[in-house]
């Protein structure tokens, strides 16, 4: 199957030109349906995407993919549960009382865990017949592929952990207001697809690379094509209820003995850089990369500026 696309995403900035062949299908964990998407080739050495909140599987660029099957990987990605072509779920938090529960720290019980969105992905390799993956997650699929090494250290070959953080989110370690505010109000919009793609655009704005236009004709067709895909937003606040309702994980992050690498942009507003060298601090295997001038969103000049180190680490 060929295709082009071009896309822009929450929590990950996709900016993809080339032509791509896959191979997509399902996995099942137990009553819930993962789509996933295969790039290959075969022969690769598998590194399984993790991508982060209210995000599809499309939205990983071209140029990480491409990167990765030049260096021999395979890389495979897949939409998280409630998202893209996954199953959906039901429940219908109310976003008001979520925003009042996180600035007050009273405990948010979402419909599912961080854990069980770590399963979704050990079910996409048990359905590739892969028995060892390298593992790569951003933002909120940093947090779910911390508890998958953690739980599965025999499935994980290396652990590559982008903007993403070990503590749970609150009003002190979390981003400030007006961006809090910014993502809360993302499921406002949901049946208006103009409005989903005027809140990206503001929230890009705001956490993204500073001085960058986001506000482009092409950007919003290709958000329009994104938003037929995957459909209605509202798994987008039972995920941050994952998130905000998940417990602090720096006990379960220690425990990891699989070589990592953590990357981590010095002026993320989203996830403060210090998040970086707390879970640095707590992964005796780590190794630490703080890229300047990056934000919380991956374009290409950001890659390029870590692009080597990423690939000697995988190779090694």
């Amino acid at each position: 199957m060929h295709f082009k696309h071009k896309l822009s995403i929450f929590f990950l900035l996709i900016i993809c030109i080339d032509a791509s062949s896959f191979n997509e299908g399902y996995a099942l964990n137990e009553n819930t349906k993962i789509a996933f998407r295969d790039y290959g080739p075969p022969s690769g050495k598998p590194i399984l995407l993790v991508t982060g909140l209210g995000a599809q599987l499309t939205l990983w660029p071209d140029f990480l993919i491409d990167e990765l099957q030049a260096n021999n990987f395979r890389p495979i990605v897949y939409d998280n549960r409630d998202v893209g072509l996954s199953t959906r779920f039901s429940s219908q938090p109310s976003q008001f009382l979520n925003y009042l529960k996180y600035f007050l720290f009273i405990p948010i019980n979402p419909e599912y865990s961080i854990a069980d969105m770590a399963s979704d992905g050990i079910s996409v390799l048990d359905e590739l017949k892969i028995d060892q993956s390298h593992i790569l997650g951003m933002s909120m699929g940093g947090m779910i592929s911390q508890v998958m090494v953690a739980n599965y250290p025999s499935r994980v070959k290396s652990f590559t952990m982008i903007s993403s953080t070990a503590s749970t989110p609150n009003p002190f370690n979390g981003p400030e207001f007006k961006i809090t505010r910014q993502l809360l109000k993302r499921s406002a919009a949901k049946d208006d697809i103009e409005g989903r793609i005027e809140q990206s655009i503001k929230l890009f704005g705001l956490i993204g690379t500073p001085d960058t236009n986001y506000d482009t004709p092409e950007l919003r067709e290709h958000m329009r094509s994104y938003i037929k895909r995957g459909g209605d937003d509202g798994g987008f606040i039972r995920q941050m209820a994952a998130i905000v309702g998940s417990k602090n994980r720096k006990k379960l992050v220690k425990s990891i003995q699989t070589p990592t690498l953590i990357i981590h942009g010095d002026i993320d507003p989203l996830i403060k850089v210090k998040n970086a060298y707390q879970a640095h601090k707590l992964i005796g295997s780590s190794e630490l990369i703080i890229v300047e001038g990056m934000g919380h969103l991956l374009d290409k000049k950001a890659f390029k500026k870590f692009q080597s180190q990423l690939i000697k680490f995988l190779n090694n």
